[in-house]
Order: structure tokens, then C-alpha cells, then sequence
């Protein structure tokens, strides 16, 4: 008996328990017989599609509704020139959502805030940092401050908190080294 012969025996097997059928006599099994429990019988459903799909691709396995891998983030330089600069500062999770929003393409992947602040820290613009309640955080360096990354006290209803934000300098600035940004972010 071959391979697929055996899966497909199997799959007649689970046809029939998932009916409330004896496999070995083909009797029907009483309302009370632990095989005509509704889990058991949804439980030899799924498993007989499972077996029916294994048999339709020659009695191999494929994954099942595997999402594929998503491409590195490309953002073209003419359409970097599309990049809505705010003269209000606004925060790297901004920068990111206006930059992911020039990729107009699904099938790649996003570029993160985390990211901007790894280059950022990377090349000394940014720096860990305690919090006074013992917290890391990110904070502009001396470099940072000059190029237009400061930090702003805001308010929420949970009180007030800070936040690190780019000027209009400090957005071009990213924007230039767009390049740099995802070559470390996809390493």
C-alpha cells in the first residue's frame, strides 16, 4: 500500500466517525457512543478535509494560507518629493505612517518608528535615557537638539508625558537619509 493510499483509507476512516459510522463493520454507532459527540465529530471534519487536501496535492503537505514574505521597503526618490513636511514638530511615529503612505504597495514591509530611532541612535543623534520613574527611553542628543529633534511635555488623561519630536529640519534630515534608514532597519 502506498503512502496515498494509506491518507486516503485514513480519510475514509474519518468520513466515517465524523458520520457517526462505525469504520471497521460500517454499523451506525448509538446517539450515546462517545464518536457521536459533536466536538469529536467536528474534530473528524476537519481532520478529513485536512487529509483530502494532503490528497489533492499528491500526498504532500503545503502550508495552509501562509501569508508570503513581505519585500524590503522601497519609497523611489520621486516619490519621497511627495513626503508631507509639517512646520508643527511631530513625532517618529508620524514620520514612519507619512513614509509607509508613500509606498502605496501591501506586499512590503513597514518602516517602524523604532526603526527611525535605531538609525537615529546609531549615528548619534539619539541616546537611552532614564526617565525620572526609572523608565528607558530615547532622548535627543546635543547633535540631535541641532539638527531639530527636541522633546515636548505633553498631557493626556493619565496625566503628563513626554514626547520627542522633529522639526521641519529634523524631518528633511530623515527624508535625506530615507536610504541609510532602511538598509539598517532590513539587516
Amino acid at each position: 500500500m502506498t503512502e496515498l493510499e494509506k491518507i486516503e483509507r485514513a480519510k475514509m476512516y474519518m468520513d466515517k466517525l465524523a458520520n457517526g459510522i462505525n469504520p471497521i463493520d460500517d454499523t451506525m454507532a448509538p446517539d450515546d457512543d462517545l464518536i457521536n459527540n459533536v466536538r469529536l465529530s467536528r474534530c473528524f471534519f476537519f481532520i478529513s478535509d485536512v487529509l483530502r487536501q494532503v490528497i489533492e496535492n499528491g500526498g504532500t503537505k503545503t502550508a495552509v494560507n501562509k501569508k508570503p514574505k513581505k519585500l524590503p521597503l522601497e519609497i523611489p526618490i520621486e516619490k519621497r518629493s511627495q513626503f508631507v513636511y509639517s512646520e508643527v514638530p511631530i513625532p517618529a511615529s508620524e514620520i514612519a505612517k507619512r513614509i509607509n503612505a508613500l509606498a502605496d504597495n501591501d506586499t512590503m514591509q513597514k518602516l517602524t518608528y523604532s526603526g527611525i530611532l535605531t538609525w537615529l541612535t546609531e549615528i548619534g543623534m539619539m541616546e537611552c535615557a532614564l526617565t525620572p520613574d526609572g523608565k528607558r527611553t530615547k532622548r535627543p542628543t546635543k547633535i540631535g537638539e541641532e539638527t531639530g529633534i527636541s522633546v515636548e511635555e505633553r498631557t493626556s488623561s493619565n496625566g503628563p508625558y513626554q514626547v520627542v519630536v522633529y522639526n521641519n529640519a529634523a524631518q528633511h534630515f530623515i527624508i535625506d537619509n530615507l536610504d541609510a534608514i532602511l538598509t539598517a532597519e532590513n539587516m
